[in-house]
């Protein structure tokens, strides 16, 4: 928004241009931030009320530290800037108005959109789409987590000038979100990568996921493309007669990786769900007119299955940033295909709660430790007081510690030069300690 005058950015927010000491017509915004900590000269700053603190008490501290300007509520309209430099705009609502000014940019950008969600695998699905149409794209995608009502704006906000791809994660943890950040980012191209049991707590029903999860298909103009899973039935009613479709895994209208196409992960051959994850990439990539071709190499987002090799000869498999049923049984099934690195090594699947399951939660727990049985996990680790009930199910040598920080000490005890570890957890229980901890 470096082009737009202060003018122009209030209108585009359904703001109020209370001050503009920079001139209505000098240059706008370099970047949006929320965090006054992270204000750079020419930035941004929207103060959101927050449930403990509103970020409108920073707004003087904003300015001061050389913010372009700051967006407030009408409760901070008179907020003293001590630079006379900054711009001050007001609405009665500051989240709906970054949220408005994201969608003018999306606009002003005039970028094909793309939006991902899915039960698990929408980060490395948009990880693998961004790396499909980066050869021949301009492309910006979702970094981070920012993937809420919340961060997905930042996230469009962050896109430059020239743009020509934008591919969008969307979160969701209750009915109606998915809705909302359709509306934000009005997808050309809408992206479910799979149905699941998750925040069944709040949710209830695998149905009622399914619903959650079709609000991306329903944000969708006429004409615009929905890519599905195959013969997933809870999404069925949601395809409506005036959307193209394509489905992809075994049975759909992709099924496998078209000849010329080697994917990596950070060097290494995909494990089956990340296959499974590009063919939901590569319809989108189609749709946006690029075949990808050759050798492409991604790279992970944070937490979501990087692979380290220790000094000392361990495997670290980090997938610690987040858990559900569906998650970690495809985990564990990367982890069955994986040769440790030398010979007597073992797979050791250090495990923690899946949280925000609801009334079966226990059940889903058994599940996995069964599930690690069969896949011939050879040690199983459970951390919490809800992965404990992996162990019987499991019924082989497993250690159990209370907390990360136990767990962290546990492992380090445990593994030896050869093993494959494998870390994993739902985001609460912080397990990247241990990943931290053998990695260094």
């Amino acid at each position: 928004m470096r082009g737009w005058s202060a003018e122009r950015v209030a209108e585009a927010a359904g703001a109020r241009l209370v001050e503009t000491g920079r001139g209505a017509d000098g240059p706008g915004p370099k970047r949006v931030v929320i965090d006054s900590r992270e204000v750079r000269p020419g930035d941004l700053f929207v103060g959101l009320p927050g449930e403990r603190v509103d970020g409108g008490r920073f707004a003087a501290d904003a300015l001061g530290a050389g913010a372009w300007g700051v967006l407030v509520d009408d409760g901070w309209a008179g907020v003293e800037d001590p630079t006379g430099a900054g711009a001050v705009l007001v609405a009665s609502d500051p989240l709906a108005a970054l949220q408005d000014l994201a969608n003018a940019w999306r606009h002003a950008l005039g970028a094909k959109v793309v939006g991902v969600t899915g039960s698990t695998g929408k980060t490395s699905t948009k990880d693998l789409l961004a790396a499909m149409l980066a050869p021949e794209l301009r492309v910006v995608a979702t970094p981070q987590n920012l993937n809420t009502e919340i961060g997905l704006p930042l996230a469009i906000l962050r896109a430059p000038e020239g743009t020509e791809a934008l591919v969008l994660e969307m979160a969701m943890r209750g009915p109606g979100q998915i809705a909302e950040l359709a509306e934000i980012a009005e997808p050309d191209v809408g992206v479910i990568v799979n149905v699941g049991p998750v925040h069944l707590e709040k949710l209830g029903t695998i149905e009622d996921v399914a619903a959650a999860k079709a609000e991306l298909l329903q944000g969708l103009r006429p004409g615009a493309l929905a890519v599905v899973p195959a013969g997933e039935k809870l999404l069925e009613p949601y395809l409506r007669d005036d959307l193209e479709v394509v489905t992809f895994g075994p049975g759909g209208d992709l099924s496998e990786l078209p000849p010329g196409l080697e994917l990596t992960v950070g060097g290494h051959e995909p494990p089956a769900h990340l296959r499974a994850n590009a063919l939901a990439a590569l319809a989108a990539a189609r749709a946006l007119g690029v075949e990808p071709r050759g050798r492409i190499d991604v790279e992970l987002s944070a937490m979501r299955g990087q692979r380290t090799t220790t000094p000392g000869g361990v495997l670290v498999i980090d997938d610690c940033y987040n858990a559900n049923p569906m998650s970690m049984r495809a985990a564990l099934d990367d982890l069955a295909g994986t040769a440790p690195p030398r010979d007597g090594g073992r797979r050791i699947a250090v495990l923690g709660d899946m949280l925000e399951l609801g009334p079966d939660e226990v059940h889903f727990h058994e599940e996995i430790g069964a599930h690690a049985r069969r896949r011939g996990v050879d040690v199983l680790v459970t951390v919490g007081p809800l992965a404990r009930h992996m162990g019987p199910a499991f019924g082989g040598e497993t250690h159990h510690a209370p907390d990360a920080a136990a767990a962290a000490e546990l492992v380090d005890g445990l593994v030896a030069a050869g093993d494959v570890v494998l870390i994993k957890a739902s985001r609460g229980v912080g397990l990247e300690a241990v990943a931290q901890r053998l990695t260094g």
